[in-house]
């Protein structure tokens, strides 16, 4: 078992007497007294800056069990605030999607969650480091991969009752654009990570989530025909529900790929400078879904920041596993796209002499000039 951090500073009652001054109702008053002292100012203050707390309509809870909140009255509530970490929650995407039906269009949920980021800094902390290297793994392997793996998960969930998960950042805020809300804000403190989301749709009920080495993804493919491209796992869990969210916040960097994408895990950005994670690519090859050189095979979000003509263009031939990225290697959107334009219109007139040339133009740049995926 994994030793607690130490208690958070208890707040003195006259700490937060002030807001008395300004009119707040004492019950209101006693509430924020209550929060604070369970999960700490810092925090208080972030969910204050996200929902009334002066209202009835916003229900507080301290709850990992979706009774609790099913039991809430439709009618009763505008937002919902919950202050129990979500990694003692053992069906999150039940709970989530629980929260979602209570709440009404536009709804806010705030919630917190231990990262495993902030687990490791917290055993770290605890023990001497020749100690707290093999209780981080021991803790990681049990907490993180038993629950995912077949043959394991059975024995986790026997042994913990499904308390005390791992989750990275990207997984817990892709589990929740999944159940239907949009991402207002969140906050990294140093010992729990706080959130505030938005409902906009109904939740997607995946009932087959990707966490394996091996996963496909959506993508658009000859006559907009979506397929199923392989790829060796290069990001966390629930990533592909932030793309749309990391690139408005992030954008483009030059390639063409999304800048500082926290979506990647360490030994992802290994795989790509190597290529390892686009060997799976080679199935879809036999399969038929994609030839040897072609544009890229993109995403639905991101084929959307193409024009029409390209867009329209793209859909005609299959994607292939060498895009001409390789052999042009442009370095903005607008210039990618104009090196697909160039090289579609080619192979409009000339077909298998234009594959030819851009596959060994690629490999040229590949071997000699070291071009790398992003």
């Amino acid at each position: 078992m994994i030793p607690k951090t130490r208690k958070r500073k208890r707040m003195r009652f006259e700490e937060l007497a002030q807001p008395v001054l300004d009119g707040m109702p004492l019950e209101n008053l006693m509430l924020d007294y209550r929060i604070a002292n369970t999960v700490g100012a810092e925090a208080l203050e972030f969910i204050r800056q996200q929902v009334n707390l002066n209202t009835l309509s916003t229900k507080v809870l301290h709850t990992s069990s979706k009774f609790n909140v099913e039991s809430i009255s439709d009618s009763e509530i505008s937002d919902f605030v919950n202050i129990r970490p979500l990694n003692h929650v053992r069906y999150l995407n039940k709970f989530f999607e629980a929260i979602n039906r209570k709440l009404p269009e536009d709804g806010i949920f705030v919630g917190t969650f231990e990262t495993f980021g902030q687990r490791r800094r917290r055993i770290f902390h605890r023990y001497k480091k020749w100690i707290a290297a093999p209780v981080y793994f021991v803790d990681f392997m049990f907490h993180r991969v038993f629950p995912k793996v077949k043959l394991t998960r059975k024995i986790y969930y026997f042994l913990t009752g499904g308390t005390n998960r791992v989750y990275s950042l990207t997984e817990m805020l892709g589990r929740l654009v999944s159940c239907g809300f949009d991402i207002v804000d969140y906050k990294q403190y140093s010992e729990q990570t706080y959130f505030a989301v938005r409902k906009i749709s109904e939740p997607e009920y995946n009932e087959e989530p990707s966490y394996g080495p091996l996963f496909k993804m959506r993508r658009i493919g000859k006559n907009g025909k979506v397929i199923h491209v392989y790829k060796f796992r290069t990001m966390h869990p629930y990533s592909e529900y932030l793309q749309k969210y990391v690139f408005e916040k992030n954008k483009l960097q030059e390639g063409g790929k999304i800048k500082d994408d926290f979506r990647i895990t360490y030994w992802g950005r290994i795989m790509r400078k190597l290529w390892i994670d686009e060997l799976p690519m080679f199935i879809n090859f036999f399969k038929g879904d994609l030839k040897l050189v072609g544009v890229r095979p993109l995403s639905k979000h991101y084929l959307s920041l193409y024009d029409d003509e390209l867009r329209e263009l793209r859909m005609r031939y299959k994607p292939g596993l060498v895009p001409p990225f390789y052999a042009d290697m442009p370095k903005t959107l607008e210039e990618i796209i104009e090196s697909e334009k160039r090289y579609l219109h080619q192979f409009e007139k000339y077909g298998f002499i234009t594959d030819t040339k851009y596959f060994f133009k690629a490999v040229y740049n590949i071997l000699i000039k070291r071009a790398r995926s992003n």
